[in-house]
């Protein structure tokens, strides 16, 4: 796919995320299938920046297992526990999210590999991190504080450019990821990345940014739990060091 393709491939899903239409009609299990590689990056930083959600990680992990992609598996939570990502129109009732139809499921229930979904979510979680800078940056270059815009004030800036950093370097790491080991630190990254954008975005809009009618809540609430499906930002950079342990050494993850 050329670059002027996936630009228009872009355009089409972010119409279609943000009209609330179905993606299925759009072909999406056929570019799952055929262009993995583009569609996911693409579809699931997309879900961050729109602030929607759809199913569509069933998908991911059931494609990259060779299953139909029909069902919901088993995603791992923080702390052990266990739920499944219902489809359009089920009922649920989650604690962690209202707008998620996320629900327990058994905590002996089976898992899929977790490289594909673990890489997808990261993605996600970069465009979640980028429209939470996005929102901080708006509040800071449009309100004043002592007759001066906030965006003049030196604390500020460095909250919002270490935030940018981190964004950068999980984009990076989910780039680069190619096997278990590196999907496991690029989600690590990006979950560390996102959750560093909420604390700093929340500093930068200060008590508006808790208020109900502001979008940064929702994209807080978001990057939490998506943080903690398929592993916590603290969980797999746990793993991560015993993996290091075992091996005794440090593996390559990019060919330079």
């Amino acid at each position: 796919m050329d670059p002027a393709e996936r630009a228009l491939l872009g355009d089409t899903l972010r119409k279609t995320l943000t009209s609330g239409a179905d993606l299925t009609d759009l072909g999406w299990p056929d570019m799952l299938v055929e262009e993995p590689e583009t569609v996911v990056p693409l579809l699931f930083r997309l879900l961050g920046e729109t602030g929607r959600h759809a199913p569509v990680l069933n998908d991911v992990l059931l494609h990259a297992a060779g299953l139909p992609l029909t069902g919901t598996p088993a995603l791992s939570f923080t702390g052990g526990t266990r739920l499944v990502w219902l489809g359009e129109g089920s009922s649920y009732d989650s604690p962690l999210d209202p707008e998620l139809p996320l629900r327990r499921a058994p905590a002996d229930a089976p898992l899929l590999p977790l490289a594909a979904g673990r890489r997808a979510l990261g993605w996600w979680l970069l465009g979640t991190g980028h429209a939470m800078l996005a929102l901080a940056r708006r509040h800071v270059l449009d309100r004043e504080q002592f007759g001066r815009p906030l965006a003049s004030f030196q604390a500020l800036r460095h909250r919002l450019a270490e935030t940018y950093v981190a964004l950068e370097g999980a984009e990076a790491a989910l780039g680069a990821a190619a096997d278990d080991t590196g999907s496991l630190l690029a989600k690590a990254a990006a979950g560390r990345a996102a959750l560093t954008a909420a604390r700093h975005c929340q500093q930068a809009l200060g008590g508006i940014g808790f208020t109900a009618e502001h979008e940064l809540h929702r994209h807080v609430r978001r990057a939490l739990v998506l943080d903690g499906l398929l592993g916590s930002t603290r969980e797999l950079t746990r793993e991560a060091g015993a993996l290091l342990l075992r091996e005794g050494r440090t593996p390559r993850l990019v060919d330079l």
